[in-house]
């Protein structure tokens, strides 16, 4: 019997998380869906690896043995993964990866002109999936913004983000160009809590779309901004991101009160290329002092 390695990955998540509905929302997939494939990795291996009571979901015996040998064979598998994807390319090409609301075109054209002997390649990521492609090999560098995953990357903090939050563009507050999140408490969040610690307002009711404890919310920033401008709610992202998901029906407001997200540009550990030390310079230059010299 051969090791899933994605059951694996799921059963880490599980074990960390502490439970099935966290770890679910941090993988972006179903609770039922989870709970399918942990069932099938403990049939596999003919162990219980989870007991579940009121307390909430606990390692067993053998969980805890799994745990211990799963984290480094999965840094293995991504490090084998990444090695592989990487003897696969042309020598000469780089890979810059970005998200919606991080400007890179000024920094790839005149990193261009500074190594001629590449062929520089820049491919969309979004905030849900940034580390996956750092991970599989499908990007040298990327535009992210943190938290990423401790001990995994090298991390060069670019710039703090103001966030915004999404209001329908009848509410009475859509006119004004900033509102602090205590003034929202009547609203409801279309989003994990979690992503906005300092909030205090309301949650969801209604069943969503995704499952976490403190609710239930829409998977994907699209289907929250058709929340917010159906008025079920606000939402809350990234400054950067606003104009990208410019739309006539919503308006976007700075949100005082609200901590920052940091940009930053992020490499594997496992990555050796000189060209990354210069990437990473380059970035820090032209885009370290703040938002405003994108």
């Amino acid at each position: 019997m051969d090791l899933d390695m994605r059951r694996v990955r799921y059963f880490v998540a599980v074990a960390e998380e502490c439970s099935f509905v966290r770890a679910a929302s941090r993988l972006y997939m179903t609770q039922p869906a989870l709970s399918r494939q942990i069932r099938a990795l403990e049939e596999d291996l003919g162990v219980v690896l989870f007991l579940r009571d009121r307390q909430g979901t606990v390692l067993t015996r053998a969980g805890h043995q799994l745990l211990e040998d799963a984290r480094p064979m999965l840094a293995m598998s991504q490090a084998v993964q990444q090695r592989v994807r990487m003897a696969n390319r042309e020598v000469n090409h780089f890979a810059v990866g970005f998200m919606p609301g991080i400007v890179v075109t000024p920094i790839v054209r005149e990193f261009a002109a500074m190594a001629p002997q590449l062929e520089i390649e820049v491919v969309h990521t979004s905030i849900s999936d940034q580390v996956d492609f750092l991970t599989d090999g499908r990007v040298d560098v990327c535009y992210v913004r943190l938290p990423l995953p401790e001990g995994m990357f090298e991390v060069v903090p670019l710039f703090p983000e103001p966030r915004v939050v999404a209001l329908p563009r009848a509410h009475p507050c859509a006119e004004l160009k900033a509102v602090h999140v205590e003034d929202l408490r009547d609203m409801v969040l279309l989003q994990d809590p979690q992503d906005v610690p300092e909030w205090r307002g309301r949650l969801p009711r209604a069943p969503l779309v995704q499952q976490t404890d403190a609710g239930r919310f829409p998977v994907t920033i699209e289907e929250c901004l058709e929340g917010v401008a159906s008025g079920a709610g606000c939402y809350v992202m990234p400054a950067g991101m606003a104009g990208f998901y410019r739309r006539d029906d919503i308006s976007y407001l700075t949100l005082e009160g609200v901590a920052p997200r940091m940009v930053a540009l992020a490499y594997s550990k496992h990555r050796s290329m000189p060209e990354l030390n210069q990437f990473a310079e380059l970035s820090r230059r032209m885009l370290g002092p703040g938002p405003e010299s994108e």
